[in-house]
């Protein structure tokens, strides 16, 4: 949601921004409706005090027992009974209209994003790590189901495309990854872990920037919830509504969780494999912070992200996404992208976005200091910590030896104690 008082105050900036993505004309619609908005609702004030000031004359005349007076003024509350419910409608219908349009519209890129027009313009702002030499790497299917321990045709059979069953070690290692990364975040970048809820109302969806525009990347219930399509909803949603200390920011938490997309919005796009998929587990890192941290709370997160890749001793690069590729939500995105062997380049692995107050504004989760009266919005932050499936993926084509073995990376080998390769016979 944006302030409707910044784009009063800095028309300019608003308009630049969002002609960039394509909405043209979306600043004077919006002054329109505010001050349509504005005139109904000081139409509305008028005729309440209108009725108010009658109402108490209506007294006064029935004390001094001037009954012709009483009655005149009773019919004028009477007639002014239609008004103020004709102009509590077109307020409502105005109020509605507007916000549909707020809501619609995306985030404003900070001012250092650059300016692109799609993800050809990111900007790589730094690489770690060097690619293993690798003869003819085969890619994660063919190495996985050579395996015996990945299954997709299974899979399919009782759900269709676009998910995966993982047998044995390898489903061993998913698990081995996901505690590994929940350790990670917990025990060294002091992300509170919480196991939160898969299912969310609307009112989550909404705060979260998922409704309406995402709605068909979401899977519904019959019952009017959503499956969340990463914890950040959950875990973000955990102030929706709140007022927090301000001194008890930053607010850090993690959750291990499965995410379920439609991936309506990806028709056609890696259909092979579990780079994209309906479900996958994710570990979710979120910060609630003062509007003060949130530049610095960002880059903190990119780096607790980064910490995993490094870890795993998986080369990686990190982008800043342009204004064309950053997300709804986003002020400002950095990307994580894996090498893949197999397709010889980076792939995303991650995203840690600032979003701001956007969220904050959707959710009306405030912040307030000690000793003082007044709130105000905090920022909210999220990233991956990481995609468990996609790092599952990173692993099998990098670890990979000219037999189809995988070998165990070393900081996953305490989570698998005396496996030190999948397949063959070590």
């Amino acid at each position: 949601m944006h302030d409707l008082k910044a784009i009063r105050e800095n028309p300019e900036l608003y308009e630049t921004a969002w002609a960039r993505k394509g909405l043209s004309g979306k600043v004077a619609e919006i002054l329109d409706l505010d001050a349509r908005l504005r005139a109904a609702q000081t139409a509305l004030q008028a005729a309440q005090a209108e009725r108010n000031d009658a109402s108490k004359k209506i007294g006064q005349a029935k004390a001094r027992k001037d009954e012709d007076e009483a009655a005149r003024l009773m019919a004028q509350v009477e007639a002014l009974k239609a008004t103020l419910e004709a102009q509590a409608e077109v307020e409502r219908e105005t109020g509605e209209a507007l916000k549909a349009v707020l809501s619609a519209l995306p985030n404003i890129p900070a001012a250092d994003v650059p300016v692109g027009a799609d993800e050809n313009d990111n900007v790589e702002v730094r690489r770690w790590g060097e690619p293993r030499a690798i003869a003819a790497p085969k890619d994660h299917v063919d190495l996985g189901e050579g395996l015996g321990l990945m299954d997709f045709e299974a899979a399919a059979r009782m759900s269709g495309a676009r998910f995966v069953v993982l047998k044995g070690q390898l489903a061993r290692l998913e698990r081995a990854l996901g505690q590994f990364m929940l350790d990670l975040q917990t025990g060294e970048h002091g992300y509170t872990e919480v196991s939160p809820p898969l299912l969310v109302n609307d009112a989550a969806a909404y705060g979260t920037d998922k409704l309406p525009k995402f709605a068909e990347d979401l899977f519904a219930t019959t019952d009017g919830r959503w499956l969340i399509p990463t914890a950040e909803v959950s875990l973000t949603s955990l102030v929706m509504d709140q007022i927090v200390a301000e001194e008890e920011l930053p607010l850090r938490y993690t959750a291990l969780t499965p995410c379920f997309r439609s991936e309506a919005g990806a028709s056609g796009r890696d259909t092979r494999g579990m780079i994209r998929q309906h479900q996958f587990i994710k570990c979710e890192l979120v910060s609630i912070t003062a509007p003060e941290q949130s530049e610095a709370e960002h880059e903190r997160m990119t780096e607790c992200a980064e910490a995993v890749l490094k870890r795993l001793e998986l080369p990686f690069r990190t982008m800043l996404l342009c204004t064309g590729d950053v997300g709804f939500g986003a002020r400002k995105t950095y990307d994580l992208e894996v090498w893949l062997p197999s397709q010889g380049k980076y792939r995303e692995i991650s995203s840690c976005s600032n979003t701001g107050d956007f969220q904050a504004r959707r959710m009306n989760a405030r912040a307030k200091k000690a000793g003082e009266k007044g709130t105000r919005f905090v920022h909210t932050l999220n990233g991956s910590g990481l995609a468990v499936g996609r790092t599952l993926v990173a692993i099998l084509e990098n670890y990979q030896d000219e037999g189809g073995r995988i070998a165990i990376p070393e900081a996953l080998k305490p989570y698998m104690p005396g496996v030190t390769h999948i397949g063959g016979d070590a």
